[in-house]
């Protein structure tokens, strides 16, 4: 999951992608979820409410909510999908460490 607040007039719009990585059914990750404003804090929410980590990085962000729903990563984007899917892991391994004790 990723998410981005930009400036637009006087207000931050939020924008929200959610990722999807099967490798039995895809090469690459796959864009489950993106939206601007409303829809990328209910992405968010819902995100949360399953405990999905949300990993935010506004130049990501901008890149990625540009892709279509159901559409593959391109490969120009695999370095940055990778370095959030690291991202995520290493968090995850790090709340299990914290939480085991």
């Amino acid at each position: 999951m990723q998410e981005k607040e930009s400036k637009k007039g006087n207000y931050a719009q939020k924008s929200a992608v959610a990722l999807k990585y099967n490798p039995d059914l895809n090469y690459a990750p796959v864009v489950v979820a993106a939206g601007l404003g409303h829809l990328a804090q209910k992405i968010v929410n819902i995100a949360d409410e399953n405990g999905v980590p949300v990993y935010r990085d506004d130049s990501a962000a901008a890149l990625l909510v540009m892709l279509n729903s159901g559409a593959q990563i391109p490969p120009q984007l695999y370095s940055i999908v990778a370095a959030i899917y690291a991202e995520v892991v290493l968090s995850s391994n790090r709340y299990e460490k914290k939480h085991d004790k």
